[in-house]
């Protein structure tokens, strides 16, 4: 099951299996994707919120739910199942037009870890723990997360933490630059509430082409990256919340932005 509230501009997405660790389903999946399109399109959503209930943040892909049996599978299966549902969860997040924020509430492994490393920001609770668990099950790491680990934390790190699987307490995912800020685990939902109320009052657009800028750029050289930015800010300069906020620099006072 997927909850979803919007309220102060703020999408709150939140898995609720918590017996199975929030582990997805093939129609939760669905219905995630959904959720950060609309999330993309509504100008009522200002930031989304990303987090899980129980122990877990997510399990990862709930295996037992929408495979073929291994002696029914034709050649292709496995990589059209990762191509239209792992892969285009986390391509959801990455292109989610709102800044999205996991608050990793407990346990992330396998897609779940993805999942939460694809977010623009990432809390975790004191509790949480992230986990390259494929290796431990003779898998290729997938979701993304041989894509977004080595840009993160660099090639080194990743192999470390995909070769052996183990478990990384949240604490030693910040120190790696994996999380943003650990909290102690009651004031996460707080501690995300505060982030999302910010962003929620941030210029949205500006927002939007800067994480583009920044999720391009790992894959740019300069003159790309630099043609990119000069785009960006032409288009940004075309709304009001950049008209506002030069208006409110020249009058000295506080901008007021509408995500317009």
């Amino acid at each position: 099951m997927v909850q979803h509230t919007t309220d102060n501009h703020v999408s709150r997405i939140t898995l609720n299996r918590p017996e199975s660790l929030n582990a997805i389903t093939p129609d939760q999946r669905e219905r995630l994707i959904h959720l950060l399109s609309d999330a993309s399109a509504d100008p009522g959503v200002r930031a989304v919120v990303l987090t899980g209930t129980g122990r877990g943040f997510c399990a990862g892909a709930d295996l037992r739910a929408g495979t073929r049996p291994a002696g029914e599978r034709v050649a292709g299966d496995v990589a059209r199942t990762l191509r239209l549902g792992a892969q285009r969860l986390v391509s959801a997040v990455l292109d989610c037009e709102k800044p999205v924020i996991a608050a990793v509430n407990g346990t992330a492994a396998g897609l779940g870890a993805h999942l939460a490393l694809a977010c623009d920001l990432v809390l975790a609770a004191e509790s949480a723990r992230f986990i390259e668990v494929f290796v431990r099950r003779g898998l290729v790491p997938d979701g993304g997360g041989a894509f977004l680990l080595p840009r993160l934390i660099g090639p080194h790190r990743a192999k470390e933490l995909m070769f052996f699987g183990d478990a990384l307490t949240a604490a030693d995912a910040a120190r790696l630059g994996l999380v943003n800020r650990v909290v102690p685990d009651a004031e996460l939902p707080s501690a995300a509430d505060e982030w999302a109320t910010r962003l929620a009052t941030a210029p949205t657009r500006t927002l939007a082409l800067t994480k583009q800028l920044v999720n391009a750029s790992l894959d740019s050289d300069r003159p790309t990256a630099f043609a990119a930015e000069a785009a960006a800010q032409e288009i940004n300069m075309t709304t009001d919340d950049a008209r506002e906020g030069l208006k409110a620099f020249a009058e000295r006072r506080d901008p007021r932005f509408e995500g317009r």
